[in-house]
């Protein structure tokens, strides 16, 4: 018989975003010390993902398990000390006691991908292992245009078990990067993450995506007015918002003044900034 997986709900909430409620409801009852362990790694990145960093940084300390210590280390990075935390991190990728831990391969594959060094991070990930891991490799190999690739490692997340949050996930983002008629399948895919669980900014970012791949923008706009009364600093929420409102014909001077204010390394706030660069370089030119 099948013992109950007591981390199921606690997994979900932060598969889908639901950050502060995973660390509400982390006082599972009857876990194990493996279970007690992932339970911590759950907390810990719930946290850095609201970005106390600092608050990881001094609760884990030198004694902790790997899987934690590797957690750690994606604090340090965010913090700003991104050397110190790569040394550390390709030190411990290459000891043979901890290297193939799954924990730490996955955090080597989320701070490569930041770095957009895309080939080292596969070289962590790419053995899988753990359905994070291939779904952490789905979206390497979609930032790499590559949905071929990312199309082969949802199959194997599908064949591991089809229902599991991470792998509809995963196939909702693959069907959005393909686009055209696959765009209604991931819009329903996250229609049913919203019947499930508790409505998240990630679930609703999600649809309105869709709805503005389909057109329907105004629809759009009010998915993202809502995620922006959960989380009015959200780089995702503000960037579509921006998208959103440049297509209704609405200014969006406002939503982009934030963006820029509260995640000045958004790939939106220094794309627009090297092409106000390059605009004022050809006025020059001519001028």
């Amino acid at each position: 018989m099948a013992t109950p997986d007591l981390l199921f709900n606690l997994r979900n909430l932060f598969y889908l975003g639901a950050y502060q409620s995973a660390i509400n409801n982390s006082d599972v009852p009857g876990l194990d010390a493996d279970a007690a362990a992932e339970r911590d790694v759950i907390v810990f990145r719930s946290y850095i993902a609201l970005g106390s960093y600092q608050l990881v940084i001094s609760e884990i300390d030198s004694s902790a398990a790997t899987s934690l210590q590797a957690v750690k280390l994606l604090a340090l990075y965010l913090t700003g000390d991104k050397e110190g935390a790569i040394a550390s991190l390709k030190e411990w990728l290459s000891d043979s006691a901890i290297g193939s831990n799954p924990v730490l391969r996955l955090i080597a594959g989320i701070i490569f991908m930041h770095e957009q060094d895309y080939n080292e991070a596969l070289k962590r990930t790419h053995t899988g292992g753990t359905l994070d891991l291939h779904a952490l490799n789905v979206q390497i190999f979609l930032k790499m245009h590559r949905s071929d690739y990312a199309d082969k490692q949802l199959k194997v997340m599908q064949q591991t078990d089809e229902d599991h949050t991470l792998t509809q996930l995963a196939n909702a983002w693959l069907d959005i990067a393909v686009g055209g008629s696959k765009i209604r399948e991931a819009y329903l895919i996250f229609q049913d993450f919203a019947e499930k669980y508790p409505m998240t900014g990630m679930v609703l970012n999600g649809k309105a995506v869709c709805c503005m791949h389909m057109g329907s923008f105004e629809e759009a706009e009010t998915l993202l007015l809502e995620a922006l009364n959960k989380d009015a600093k959200d780089p995702e929420t503000l960037a579509n918002l921006i998208v959103c409102n440049l297509h209704l014909g609405k200014a969006s001077s406002r939503y982009f003044s934030q963006l820029k204010l509260s995640h000045p390394d958004h790939v939106l706030v220094k794309s627009t900034a090297s092409a106000e660069d390059n605009f004022e370089r050809a006025l020059q030119a001519v001028a």
